[in-house]
């Protein structure tokens, strides 16, 4: 924590919890993946716990079968949307902040959207 990441009442600035985990899984996906994928991040949404002080930090995991699944469904749908959660802890172990990544996946091959549901 510094002045460029302190907010006004001395702990972490909300911006800064987010943007520390923001672009993790779009790049580890578009790496994994390859260049016959289109990756993007959709959606994102952070739960403050408790105000964040000191060294803050986030682990990013995908396992093997996750990435499988992801590229499975990629390959034989139009779009995939997988759901991530991070857990942003401070130096006690304690959570301060849940944040949940949705990210857009879609293989460069699958070019026409599905057809709509029917209601």
């Amino acid at each position: 924590m510094n002045r460029f990441n302190r907010n006004y009442v001395g702990t972490h600035f909300g911006g800064s919890l987010f943007s520390m985990t923001d672009p993790f899984y779009m790049l580890i996906l578009s790496k994994k993946l390859g260049k016959d994928y289109i990756v993007w991040d959709k959606e994102a949404t952070i739960k403050f716990k408790k105000p964040g002080k000191g060294t803050l930090t986030a682990h990013f995991n995908i396992t093997r079968k996750q990435l499988q699944d992801i590229k499975n469904k990629a390959d034989n749908h139009y779009k995939v949307e997988p759901i991530f959660n991070i857990l942003v802890k401070d130096g006690q172990g304690d959570i301060v902040a849940e944040i949940t990544k949705t990210v857009y996946i879609r293989h460069k091959k699958n070019k026409q959207k599905p057809p709509p549901k029917p209601s």
